[in-house]
């Protein structure tokens, strides 16, 4: 029972499962249950008979039977030794068959030499050899030699012993007259148990780490029935023994074990499987027994020479002659252990020179290394330091020998090492063979070096693998640094001020009440980028910014940023004010002092001095808002303060979110109109003031409500062209896709009205911004007459807008280019400023539009008589075309045509049509020209005229006849039809 617990494999209940508890414990039983039936006597003769042959047949054919099974089911290199196992029990259980055959079923004694002779004989070599398969092969020719050294000392020590003790006698009985069969067949038991016993051990000695627990099992069971054979040899058992003692018990053992023994490696798998386990312990009783092997291991020989000297010694004390096998063979097995001393001698010296090698190779490796090797006892204490230490650190390693290593660490840096180290140190080195650290280090001089360190364990201490990272550090400190600031002014950036201001409302207290963002645009920054330069820019956002810096409090939490272009922010923390009006007149007065210092004049590259103002928008901070929340508010507030007049200051108030919601709806039911198609273009014609014909028709777009109702998007063209900038590339998209919607549809409009026979041009308004911006290019232009067939002369472009930012240059090649297709060009609202001037002067137009302000006034005013006469005159001068716009009343039509202007657009002819009442009046030919029976009074007031009755409806077409109709002169004046009021929404 002994053995059989020895030589099973235990799994612990954490990692091996019960299962294979449950194996051990029944096989435990079983082979208890026999010892004790033997122990007792089983009750009868006849009983213990058929257990001492048939129940030792039926363990051996069982475990023939499993070890035979496992060899056909696996493959590998021990397979064939399992084979030959199953052989060998074969063997034994075929000799305790025919042994039981004689004494139960014959009833007579087994004959001195029988087929279970043999059968047991046949029990050793096919073990013997299965040990020899599963023995590790030795790499070289002297590992052969030592190995059978090995064997053979085992072997004639044991062969010396059983000599002395039993076989000596076995052969002077042999001698006596037993028959030479008879003497050899009782010598070969002991000698092939011998070889068995001297395989066993050396195996166990140079055993193979595949299967460890399955061949651990076996040689226990092989030893196990080795020992029951040596003590069947003694003449003192032989000659009483009877089949069933105990000594039936420790084969059947044998023979259990050797059929579990296979199976005993799929048990240890299962069992090692990964699984959840606490972590091991740092030593372990293994580590502890591994010196104590090996010492054994090497006492092995010197026993073995103990044991033959032992025999010899038996053999002189019992006062026998010594024998001369005895002293043969204890000769030769002290010759093999001389000659195995000196292979392992020679062996010894040639592996010695190989580790002399190998220590000079790494140590040359250790001390060549730019990383500072250290190795530091379980103290603390270094016990080595690598002499790159003096490179690195600038201290000798023989200096740093002996120091601890938390005097070298920075104070700040040691709670998190020690902890870091503790951590490591407590698990489990499988699964967290290193670990790394980052401290400060204290160098020679004094300063602290950035160091990172590779953590090993070294008997029970650490190994660093330690390097300067200093470098690293303060690059990646200056990468981050450059992350969250601006490069040019290295103020905080929008990502940076962001983080503040969300740490500031997140860590608000009772003194945090009034924490305040004020949004900052410089006004006039880009004129000065147009005219002194870029350079001269940047210089002026640097000051600015140190303007900036200067102004908000420092050490309070207060921070200034510069969140792009010309846009700078700065957050103002609370001082615990809970008066409302106090907080809201201290934010105040620290935006127009900012305001102030902002807009005082910048001296700039090369001594040049500029200013620029300042809108400043400021919002509170509420509860429950975000920083990004907050930044948007201030940010609306500083759009009102540009919209208002611009250097000023404006407080965040809720509608400014309301406008700004509408107008994202109004841009949103833009973009829906453009994409369902909901715009239609109405023509308002152009009319002759001589003779009313319509020389040319304006092109106006309106859009169509979900009522049908046609209304002029005045509000959406505003946005469309530009609102706010939060949006300027999506927002010039959106009106560049409505320019071209409107010049394609007026060009395909007149490309039908002329194929019906109305060959009238079409006048489309188009900003000069877009030419500009090539959103219009000429080549386009050119596609869309040609595919329509417009001929030369069909198209008049009216430039709408006189923005000075307009480079006048290309403009010119633009409007040039459109010329040269048979483009005519007008310029619209001329009079209304000195730009336009600047543009008659410069750019190829062909026609000019006075501007409405100029005709409304015309006949009241005759200060704006004599500058829109003027204005004629040199248009007549210039041979241009004059169109006079906004023409509603007929005293009008006769102050304008006597100052020469030929053209005229209003309601005193027609507002816009659609394209019925459009053609009607193109087959008309024109409009009858109102007349006036009083005379025009120049500078004076208009005459009173009674009001006429009916609706007050202007005539937009002439009569059927070419009479008056009687109402022209009896209606209320009305305004220009141009822009068509919109309802609220």
């Amino acid at each position: 029972m002994s053995a059989a617990g020895a030589v099973l494999p235990r799994p612990s209940v954490a990692s091996g499962g019960g299962l294979g508890l449950l194996r051990q414990l029944l096989i435990a039983l079983v082979c208890g249950g026999y010892a004790a039936g033997a122990l007792l006597g089983w009750g009868s003769a006849e009983l213990a008979m058929i257990m001492g042959d048939f129940g030792l047949s039926a363990a051996a054919f069982g475990a023939a039977v499993s070890c035979f099974w496992y060899s056909r089911t696996r493959f590998g290199r021990c397979r064939p030794a399992w084979t030959l196992f199953a052989v060998s029990s074969l063997m034994a259980g075929l000799g305790n068959g025919v042994w039981g055959w004689y004494e139960v079923v014959l009833d007579r004694p087994v004959p001195p030499m029988s087929l279970a002779d043999f059968c047991f004989l046949l029990f050793a070599p096919p073990a013997i050899v299965g040990l020899l398969v599963l023995a590790k092969r030795p790499v070289n020719r002297a590992g052969w030699v030592c190995l059978g050294l090995d064997a053979w000392l085992i072997a004639g020590s044991l062969l010396t012993l059983c000599w002395s003790l039993a076989l000596a006698h076995r052969g002077q009985l042999g001698e006596e007259g037993a028959g030479v069969a008879r003497t050899a067949l009782s010598l070969a038991y002991p000698l092939l148990d011998i070889v068995l016993v001297s395989m066993v051990l050396a195996l166990h000695r140079s055993r193979t780490s595949v299967n460890r627990s399955s061949i651990n099992t076996a040689i226990g069971a092989l030893a196990l029935t080795v020992v029951c054979d040596a003590l069947f040899t003694l003449p003192v058992l032989r000659e009483h023994y009877r089949s069933g003692e105990m000594l039936d018990a420790g084969w059947f053992a044998g023979s259990v074990l050797l059929g579990c023994a296979p199976w005993a490696a799929a048990r240890s798998r299962a069992a090692n499987r990964p699984s959840p386990a606490p972590p091991a312990p740092p030593v372990r009783p293994s580590s502890l027994s591994r010196p104590i092997t090996g010492s054994l291991a090497a006492l092995a020989p010197y026993l073995a020479v103990a044991v033959c000297t032992l025999g010899v010694l038996y053999n002189v004390l019992d006062g026998r002659p010594v024998d001369g096998t005895v002293i043969f063979t204890a000769c030769a097995v002290v010759l093999a252990l001389v000659v195995r001393q000196a292979i392992m001698l020679l062996d010894n010296l040639t592996l010695t020179h190989e580790l002399a090698q190998k220590e000079n190779h790494f140590r040359s490796l250790v001390q060549s290394s730019s990383d500072v090797i250290m190795i530091a006892a379980p103290t603390g204490v270094l016990r080595y330091v690598s002499p790159a230490a003096s490179g690195v650190y600038g201290r000798d390693a023989d200096e740093l020998v002996g120091s601890e290593l938390a005097s070298l660490i920075h104070p700040e840096d040691l709670g998190a090492v020690l902890h870091e180290v503790r951590r490591f140190l407590a698990s489990s080195p499988g699964e967290e063979p290193t670990t790394r650290i980052e401290c400060r280090f204290r160098s020679g001089a004094g300063e602290w070096l950035n160091v990172e360190s590779t953590v090993n364990r070294h008997h029970g201490g650490l190994i660093l693998n330690s390097r300067d990272v200093t470098e690293r550090v303060r690059l990646q400190a200056q990468l981050q640094h450059n992350a969250e600031h601006d490069p040019l002014t290295d103020l905080p950036n929008r990502a940076l001020f962001t983080r503040r201001v969300r740490h500031a409302l997140a860590g608000r207290r009772r003194t945090d009440v009034g924490t305040a963002v004020l949004y900052i645009d410089l006004d006039g920054f880009k004129a000065v980028n147009d005219t002194v330069g870029h350079q001269a820019g940047d210089e002026l956002l640097v000051q600015a910014a140190r303007r900036l810096q200067e102004s908000v409090r420092s050490g309070s939490g207060d921070c200034a940023a510069r969140l792009g272009g010309d846009e700078f922010a700065a957050l103002i923390v609370g001082d615990g004010d809970d008066d409302p009006a106090a907080r809201e007149c201290r934010i105040l007065e620290i935006a127009d002092r900012l305001r102030v210092a902002l807009s005082q004049p910048y001296r700039v590259e090369g001594g040049t001095e500029v200013r620029v103002a300042a809108s400043i928008g400021v919002a509170f901070a509420e509860p429950g808002i975000g920083p990004g929340a907050l930044m948007r508010n201030a940010d609306l507030a500083m759009y009102r303060a540009k919209s208002a007049g611009k250097n000023r200051v404006e407080l965040y108030a809720p509608q400014m979110q309301a406008e700004v919601a509408r107008r994202a709806e109004l841009a949103t039911r833009l973009r829906t109109a453009l994409n369902d198609g909901e715009f239609v273009l109405l023509h308002q014609p152009i009319a002759e003031l001589g003779t009313g014909r319509i020389a040319a028709l304006a092109a106006q777009p309106r859009w169509r409500s979900a009522q049908g109702i046609l209304f002029t998007p005045a509000e959406f063209l505003r946005v469309a062209a530009g609102g706010r900038g939060d949006n300027g590339p999506e927002e010039a998209a959106r009106a560049a896709e409505l320019t071209r919607w409107m010049l394609q549809e007026a060009v395909e409009q007149a490309a039908r009205r002329r194929q019906a026979g109305h060959p009238v041009p079409v006048s489309v308004r188009l900003p000069a911004s877009r030419l500009v911006d090539r959103s219009m290019p000429p080549r386009s232009v050119e596609t869309l007459l040609a595919r329509y067939g417009l001929p030369s002369g069909s198209l008049i472009l009216e430039l709408t807008d006189s923005d000075p930012r307009v480079p006048l240059d290309e403009l010119e090649h633009r409007l040039g280019a459109l010329r040269r297709l048979g483009v005519r060009i007008a310029l619209d609202g001329f009079g209304s400023g000195y730009a336009a001037i600047r543009a008659l002067r410069r750019l190829p137009v062909d026609i000019l539009k006075l501007d409405c302000g100029l005709v409304e006034g015309v006949v009241e005013s005759s200060r704006l008589h004599k500058i829109t006469s003027g204005l004629l005159r040199i248009a007549g001068d210039l041979g241009m075309q004059s169109v006079a716009e906004g023409v509603d009343l007929p005293e009008q039509i006769d102050a304008l045509r006597a100052m020469g202007c030929t053209h005229a657009q209003g309601m005193a002819f027609s507002g816009p049509l659609d394209e019925h009442r459009l053609r009607r009046a193109l087959v008309r030919g024109g409009f009858e020209v109102p007349r006036v029976e009083e005379p025009v009074l120049v500078g004076g007031a208009l005459p009173v005229r009674p009001s006429g009755g009916g609706h007050g409806a202007v005539p937009h077409l002439a009569a059927p006849h070419g009479g008056r109709r009687p109402e022209a002169h009896t209606r209320t004046p009305l305004r220009s039809n141009t822009e068509t009021p919109v309802p609220p929404t």
